[in-house]
């Protein structure tokens, strides 16, 4: 693999459900607490150089806005949650600098500003991280991909709830879609 280079004026680190009722799942093959340590020195390294911090969470107004779509699988209970549920992990901020954007399903693009404020920016490329690899940065890989969007996928600053399903996006969809590197690989490779 080859060493990266990005300009941080033109990229966004975007992580996604980094969230205080999310970061309390059994996760594989890293445990979130692994996935937190390695994404708070991505943040701090684009932060340091002036880079863009998008800190994405999934929360829902009363419920009536989540999706309901009839499925073979039953969706996980919703009951009651607590009211820092949707709350980022104070150890990843939000800072002053970074943007904040709630989101009411899977992908972080669908019903969000988060395109328009990337491109007002300048930015064209993404490195993206977060829990869970196959559903929330999964998704929003794909409509990133649809928006035109260089990627960079921090495998190592993700995981999922099992190492199956971790595993299974990194090696046959998002090669397609972007590169993969570690976080040391990210932070080493800003310019800018």
């Amino acid at each position: 693999m080859s060493a990266i280079e990005l300009d941080v004026t033109k990229t966004a680190l975007v992580v996604i459900d980094m969230q205080k009722g999310i970061m309390s799942l059994p996760c594989a093959p890293y445990t979130s607490g692994e996935v937190l340590e390695k994404t708070v020195e991505l943040a701090n390294a684009f932060r340091a150089k002036g880079g863009f911090v998008v800190l994405v969470n999934v929360d829902f107004h009363d419920g009536q806005d989540a999706l309901h779509p009839i499925t073979d699988e039953a969706p996980a209970a919703r009951g009651e949650r607590p009211a820092d549920w949707s709350a980022i992990v104070p150890e990843l901020g939000p800072k002053a600098t970074d943007l904040l954007v709630t989101k009411r399903q899977w992908g972080a693009f669908f019903g969000t500003d988060l395109d328009l404020q990337l491109r007002r920016r300048g930015i064209d490329t993404i490195v993206l991280c977060g829990i869970a690899t196959d559903i929330g940065v999964e998704t929003t890989a794909r409509e990133a991909y649809q928006h035109g969007y260089n990627q960079v996928f921090v495998e190592d600053a993700m995981t999922s709830l099992s190492a199956e399903q971790h595993e299974h996006p990194l090696k046959y969809l998002m090669p397609r879609m972007g590169r993969i590197r570690s976080a040391r690989e990210i932070v080493s490779g800003l310019s800018g």
